[in-house]
């Protein structure tokens, strides 16, 4: 609590930032590591294919037997009880798999660009989140967004808007501060959110319209070189409140 407690009264410390400048030192970030951004979402998309046949092989495997075998079985539209647990299971793993798959990446990707900005000559580990050490915190912290995501859905969608700058934070704090437990992590992210939330989603916003319109130009195919950029000006933000060195950002938010 005490920890809590000195985190909120150092991003209330935190200086007033501007859109212009923030948008702008993003783009020079973006110039860096547009080929990792790039890299990264190919990954994102190859490693979901696998999840994708796990959730529709099986179905589409009950929707044919469905009839002849489970005969005994109430039926709801034409599809037994039991197929109906299999396919809600299915997608319970297919999202949870997705949201971890996308957390490590993302988070693998942040934790890239901070490597290139310090200099760093460490290599490109796309995988980092997906160690023995990490994975578990990983699926952990997924559950637990994709739970808020839920939650905020069900309290009539607006609220969606809302959560998806401290979720942005979130991956964040985790990328570069992996060590944090993830009621820190949620924490800072939600204090970090609220006291940069109309700067953080204009730009988000902004960045969004921007990198597909870019994209369309470029015949489509350059969404996926422009895709990253949306997850840069949070980066930006987060970088002038709290610092990219390798302290807790307990001890670093508030600095500038």
């Amino acid at each position: 609590m005490n920890t809590l407690i000195e985190l909120t009264r150092k991003i209330e410390r935190a200086k007033p930032l501007s859109f212009g400048d923030i948008f702008s030192k993003s783009l020079d970030t973006f110039k860096k590591v547009w080929l990792q951004g790039l890299v990264s979402y190919l990954l994102s998309m190859v490693l979901a294919l696998p999840l994708f046949f796990i959730f529709y092989v099986p179905t589409v495997v009950l929707g044919v037997i469905n009839a002849e075998t489970f005969e005994g079985d109430i039926e709801f539209h034409g599809m037994s009880a039991f197929a109906i647990i299999v396919i809600v299971l299915l997608f319970a793993v297919l999202f949870v798999g997705l949201a971890t798959v996308t957390l490590a990446l993302k988070a693998a990707f942040y934790r890239i660009v901070k490597n290139k900005e310090l200099g760093s000559q460490a290599s490109d580990d796309y995988f980092f989140f997906f160690r023995k050490a990490y994975l578990r915190k990983t699926i952990g912290l997924s559950l637990k967004i994709l739970g808020i995501l839920i939650l905020a859905y069900v309290l009539c969608v607006l609220p969606v808007f809302y959560v998806i700058v401290p979720i942005y934070y979130m991956t964040l704090i985790y990328a570069l501060n992996p060590d944090l437990s993830t009621a820190e992590i949620i924490k800072a992210g939600f204090i970090l959110g609220n006291k940069k939330w109309f700067l953080s989603f204009g730009l988000v916003f902004v960045s969004a319209i921007l990198s597909s319109l870019i994209g369309f130009l470029m015949c489509f195919i350059g969404i996926y070189i422009t895709q990253q950029f949306v997850d840069l000006p949070c980066y930006s933000i987060y970088k002038e409140v709290i610092g990219l060195n390798d302290k807790s950002p307990i001890d670093e938010i508030g600095k500038y």
